[in-house]
């Protein structure tokens, strides 16, 4: 680490001089080489047609840190971007609860601190051709949400947790049977029982500074192992209900279609996107007097291997970087490419989990079958250019 002088030191002050050694030190358990430079792939993404809603994409050829710096870190608006005072705003607890409870920013500091390092990607993440750069590995810190709901007390009937965010915009529902306008906040639910896991937090902290704005400040859910539309930025509400909670955001939109078989039989299956899957990308080739080498991550589940195929040629094992690790971030992989000839060439990668699942292919009926963008787990080909 750098040396860093003691009116730097007091300046600076113990909290933010922590959060600067914790970043400094994932930034350098990434996998790099001396002296290396990055080709860059050929297939970069499309212009962004919403930059108000989509914003600060993963540049996948500048992913140099297992940790993704807050500011390099992307987000995602549905509605507006609330600007909150942290001094008036409250958290509420509320609906079938036996004790209904509002909860300042300090109540919630007070509470037990939990961190957990989580891979959040949106579900939309390389199902558009201007899309491939929704995820990030943050270090998030809060209380443990389970703990604040068995302190309102679920009262009977309770079955469904309710996340509102600040965020508000209108919804138009228009068939031929209703035409509604609903001016209303953004909302996401889950089962009691998902609520309830232990590892899910109300989240005050990013990579040990507080939440970025565009990151959901002063509190969001962070559940790891969802997919970034169930870690509801902006709290304002937790409502506890006594049956499904089925809005834009849950019924209508972030819902994948798919073509099933049954005997024989097409069925057109619909289900809202909750958890992450498996997945993995390359993120860059670079270039060094030891040769050329392909780099990438897997997240989405307990990664085993991964393998990577250049153009038609064979499947070959990549080395996973252990230097860091954690239950809910991706793993950073590598291969050498020795026998690299010019001209252009594929890459592709596919992960496997801990129990034997693969990454599927591009013609797997899974992906092949899906018929919106949501849940975009194929095998991800890059392409490139050796001179």
């Amino acid at each position: 680490m750098p040396k860093i002088n003691r009116r730097e030191v007091i300046a600076t002050g113990s909290a933010a001089l922590a959060a600067y050694a914790l970043l400094h030190r994932f930034a350098q358990a990434f996998p790099s080489r001396p002296g290396e430079s990055v080709v860059p792939w050929l297939d970069q993404m499309a212009p962004n047609p919403v930059p108000d809603i989509i914003q600060n994409q993963l540049h996948w050829e500048d992913l140099d840190s297992w940790i993704t710096p807050n500011e390099k870190f992307f987000s995602i608006a549905h509605f507006n971007r609330p600007k909150i005072d942290a001094g008036a705003w409250k958290l509420e607890i509320d609906g079938i609860v036996k004790k209904p409870m509002a909860l300042t920013l300090a109540d919630i500091k007070q509470r037990p601190k939990q961190e957990v390092t989580f891979t959040v990607e949106c579900s939309g993440n390389h199902g558009l051709p201007f899309f491939h750069g929704g995820i990030g590995n943050a270090r998030w810190a809060g209380t443990p949400l389970a703990a604040i709901l068995e302190e309102a007390g679920i009262a009977g009937g309770g079955i469904e947790v309710v996340f509102w965010g600040s965020d508000v915009g209108d919804v138009a529902l228009k068939d031929m049977f209703r035409d509604v306008k609903m001016h209303q906040n953004f909302a996401r639910s889950m089962s009691l029982t998902d609520a309830m896991d232990p590892k899910n937090l109300l989240c005050y902290e990013m990579n040990g500074s507080d939440l970025p704005p565009a990151n959901g400040y002063p509190l969001r859910l962070i559940a790891p192992g969802w997919y970034g539309i169930a870690n509801v930025k902006w709290l304002k509400r937790i409502e506890v209900r006594g049956s499904r909670f089925m809005n834009q955001f849950m019924a209508r939109d972030y819902v994948t279609i798919r073509e099933e078989e049954n005997n024989g039989e097409t069925v057109w299956a619909e289900t809202s996107v909750g958890r992450a899957l498996l997945k993995s990308a390359p993120a860059r080739v670079t270039k060094s007097d030891s040769g050329y080498r392909i780099t990438g991550a897997a997240w989405g589940a307990p990664i085993a291997k991964v393998e990577v195929k250049i153009d038609g040629g064979p499947w070959q094992e990549a080395t996973i970087d252990h230097s860091e690790e954690a239950d809910f971030a991706w793993k950073i992989w590598s291969i050498d490419w020795p026998d690299a000839a010019k001209g252009k060439h594929t890459v592709t990668s596919r992960a496997f989990d801990m129990v034997g699942n693969m990454q599927p292919a591009m013609d797997d009926p899974r992906i092949a079958k899906k018929h919106t963008f949501w849940e975009s787990n194929g095998q991800v080909t890059r392409q490139v250019e050796l001179s």
